[in-house]
């Protein structure tokens, strides 16, 4: 489909009539293949085990209509490649066929996936198997064979298999109290898989189960609670799932939170970048969450251990979300489990399970404000928990990328990068090729995930609108090109040429609608500031200067020459553009506005280039008043707040310095102090800096001392520009011009975290081709490869695929490594190759 305005507004609508107007909790949430075949072996007649009849037939025939083609059931990443859970998911699956003598075909077809696929899925996660995995495959593979299937693994799988049978018995030992406290979830939420010696007697199942005849709101252990008791409350629970989830499959919990997962629907809506386009359904599902939580206190919150990931999933989630949504919310709504000396215990214990909950914690408090010193306790909290499980993956000897690695990638970027430094656009980018983006919160087994229907179309439009948005970039970036041609600004033959990282800048920080002159604006703007900055800093004399100042002054460029007169020029072709455009649309002239903050910019570089020129040492507060002015982040956020959606002639944006909003001066001097970190060095060309000057006024005091003084202040002065940006009631600006000051503080934050990118000729073009020029890469891979059986010892067996050879000739098994891939290639019996399917797909190997 040719990409469009129109064609993606045609994907929006389908999107909203399709999924948003009726959200139906349990189909938005992907159903367990696992759960449902648990389901599918209860019999008919609970008194006789060996009865010809499931009671759902239901369950069994999802499981005959839901295998895959590859021939897995279970969970798909966001890729649609088969997870670590599609193992004991099919096993199940096969099993239930199996004791029904249905469905011969699809068992077949299932085990040889296991057979071909175990070495590739098993292979990322040597040494550090999840813990439900542990417990959950071996009491599958041992029930597998119980019911007479053959699994038949290679041989060189053994001593793999006998590691993952090692470690259950090790976590079985160390967690004797199949109900109490220790690992979580507990072991008698795995009664299904469990060994007879450990199985847990009728009275334990019985003290455990829940008022709603669940034990511990698992269908698979409730289906085997059933089984082992024939409990009555059992039954109505497992009776009450079915007919609420009829023919959809089951889902790995029930009940499930509505919430959580429109919660869920509204964080994914974000991340991918598609918020603009469904603002009313994203608000409908704050406001009533909202409700909730205002009813809501601390006190009232869930303390059972067994619940409290699930709650903290949620309450990470609305806190973020509300809280960038301008609400009003409590840091007691997230941060509650800090009162909780068991729940402390518990999340420390238990770092594996909850590392992707702390991860929604840790981000949750990116938010924060002065004075939340509850939160900064839940980021000190969540980040340790989050390095320690860091600490563990690292160093291990991962061969293929899976989802533990996957995720393993999504902590360290978190913690290595913060938030406030990362642009929107490129973290939409990252979350549409993260493969584990489908992923809601953990559950028994599995991640609860987005069903695979719904998350297909979101992905769908999410590539459409980011290419879109792409072809719009590049148009943009071309024209500014031109622009800068035109008017002498690309050959100044001095100073810095940045034209593509002004643009960047512009367009990856925001999602401005697609036809915004404001990224044009801001873009030109910023342009013009750093060759004026440079021409002030390292080209021009006073006498120069003074007569470019003397013309913005009158603004007439009468008797300007040479490179005043190209400044001059463009910056009045730029006013005119500006004024023109605002008129058209609000019938306003601005013209005088907008050459006033010019000209209050030009005169604070000139009064630098006197005390650079003159050695002229101010002290801070001096030094900071023309400094805020000079770096001139007003002049790129004023100006482009005219031309957002909610403002007009009447908006209250100030022109001149004495009478700008708090939450401008707050930008203003944190652009600032963020430039002056990691460009003191500056002083030898005679530039002024905050760092040095703090060295004169304190003079015990090095330059270490002075930088830790200047984050500790943008650190306090961050947290008073969040609130101003997103709450209301503290500015007369308009949300819209509320959160371009937010983004530019990240822009510059982006570019001064750790280096001076802006200055560097390299360290952007990576960032700067992803967000404009690179195609997305969200290919998919296909895990099986049929093929003849193999016989002979000296024959080449060749088969076609796709119209291209793949050659293969009998080899000793080892795991091959392909350039610019990974993958394990074992030849596997009944005729299989596990592969990664490559653009030159000619393989010979022997």
């Amino acid at each position: 489909m040719e990409l469009s305005k129109d064609s993606i507004e045609a994907l929006v609508k389908m999107m909203k009539e399709e999924t948003l107007l009726d959200i139906d909790s349990y189909s938005f949430v992907s159903p367990s293949a696992y759960d449902t075949a648990w389901l599918a072996m209860v019999p008919a007649d609970s008194n006789q085990p060996c009865s010809m009849e499931p009671m759902f037939r239901v369950c069994l025939d999802w499981v005959l209509k839901n295998q895959t083609q590859e021939g897995f059931w279970g969970e798909c990443d966001a890729h649609g490649n088969p997870t670590l859970e599609s193992l004991p998911a099919t096993l199940a699956s096969v099993i239930a066929l199996k004791k029904w003598n249905v469905g011969k075909e699809n068992a077949e077809k299932g085990l040889a996936f296991i057979r071909a696929n175990a070495e590739y899925l098993l292979a990322g996660h040597q040494n550090q198997f999840p813990r439900w995995f542990a417990i959950v495959f071996p009491g599958m593979i041992e029930l597998a064979r119980k019911t007479g299937l053959d699994l038949d693994f290679p041989h060189h799988l053994k001593g793999l298999l006998m590691d993952i049978f090692f470690e259950r018995e090790q976590i079985l030992e160390s967690d004797k109290e199949l109900a109490a406290g220790g690992a979580y979830p507990s072991l008698l939420s795995y009664l299904e898989v469990l060994p007879s010696l450990y199985a847990a007697n009728e009275q334990e199942i019985m003290k455990n189960l829940s008022g709603d005849g669940s034990l511990f709101q698992s269908p698979s252990a409730t289906a085997c609670a059933f089984m082992a008791t024939g409990n009555k409350d059992c039954l109505a629970y497992l009776q009450s799932l079915i007919e609420k989830c009829g023919n959809n499959g089951v889902p790995p919990t029930y009940p499930m939170d509505e919430e959580l997962i429109k919660l869920g629907l509204a964080n994914q809506l974000e991340r991918l970048g598609l918020a603009e386009h469904f603002t009313q359904q994203i608000e409908e599902i704050l406001t009533q969450v909202y409700q909730t939580y205002t009813k809501e206190s601390s006190s009232e919150k869930s303390n059972s251990v067994a619940s409290v990931a699930t709650q903290l999933q949620k309450d990470s989630l609305a806190f973020r979300l509300l809280r960038m949504h301008g609400y009003n919310i409590s840091p007691w709504s997230l941060c509650w489990f800090l009162n909780d000396d068991e729940i402390v215990d518990h999340i420390e214990k238990n770092q594996e399970f909850f590392s992707s909950v702390m991860l929604n914690v840790y981000r949750a408090t990116d938010v924060m404000f002065s004075g939340e010193y509850e939160l900064e306790e839940a980021r000190s909290f969540s980040r340790k928990v989050l390095e320690k499980v860091v600490s563990k993956g690292t160093g291990s000897d991962n061969d293929v990328f899976t989802k533990s690695s996957a995720f393993q990638r999504m902590m360290e970027e978190e913690l290595s990068l913060p938030w406030v430094a990362r642009l929107d656009h490129l973290e939409h980018r990252a979350w549409i090729e993260q493969n584990e983006m489908n992923a809601l919160w953990p559950g028994k087994t599995c991640f609860h995930r987005i069903s695979r229907a719904k998350n297909e179309k979101l992905v769908q439009l999410a590539v459409a609108d980011y290419e879109f948005r792409q072809s719009i970039y590049k148009k943009e970036m071309a024209e500014l090109k031109s622009w800068c041609l035109k008017w002498g600004l690309s050959d100044m033959g001095f100073g810095r040429e940045k034209t593509m990282y002004c643009y960047f800048a512009i367009s990856a920080s925001l999602s401005l609608p697609y036809d915004s002159h404001i990224r044009m604006l801001v873009a030109k703007s910023a342009i013009l500031i750093t060759v004026a900055d440079d021409f002030f800093d390292m080209e021009a004399s006073l006498n120069d200067l003074n007569i470019l100042i003397d013309a913005v002054t009158r603004w007439d460029g009468t008797g300007v020459g040479g490179h005043s007169k190209a400044i001059f020029d463009a910056l009045d072709n730029l006013v005119k553009e500006t004024a023109e455009k605002y008129r058209q649309h609000q019938g306003t002239d601005i013209t005088s506005y907008l050459q006033q903050i010019w000209c209050e910019t030009f005169d604070s570089w000139l009064m630098e280039a006197k005390w650079s020129k003159s050695g002229y040492m101010p002290s801070t507060d001096e030094y900071l008043r023309t400094a805020t002015t000079s770096i001139a982040a007003h002049t790129l956020v004023l100006p482009a707040s005219f031309f957002l959606k909610s403002s007009s002639p009447n908006a209250e944006i100030s022109p001149t310095a004495a009478e700008y909003k708090t939450i401008t001066k707050l930008t203003m001097l944190i652009t600032r102090l963020l430039n002056d970190i990691q460009s003191y060095q500056e002083i030898e060309d005679g530039k002024m800096n905050y760092a040095l000057l703090y060295m004169k006024e304190n003079p015990d005091a090095n330059i270490d001392d002075s930088i830790t003084f200047m984050r500790d202040l943008i650190d306090k002065k961050r947290k008073e520009l969040f609130k101003h940006a997103l709450m209301n009631g503290l500015s007369d600006l308009p949300v819209e011009s509320r959160r371009l000051h937010l983004s530019c503080m990240k822009v510059f934050q982006m570019f001064f975290n750790s280096s001076n990118r802006y200055d560097s000729n390299t360290e952007m073009i990576q960032d700067i081709q992803k967000a404009i020029y690179v195609p997305l890469d969200v290919g998919t891979w296909k895990p099986l490869v049929p093929l003849p059986s193999l016989s002979g010892s000296n024959k080449e067996l060749q088969t076609t695929i796709s119209s291209q050879q793949l050659v293969i000739r009998p080899f000793k098994y080892q795991k091959r490594r392909i350039i610019g891939y990974q993958a394990s290639l074992p030849i596997a019996r009944r005729g299989y190759v596990n592969m990664f399917i490559t653009p030159s797909f000619r393989l010979s190997f022997a």
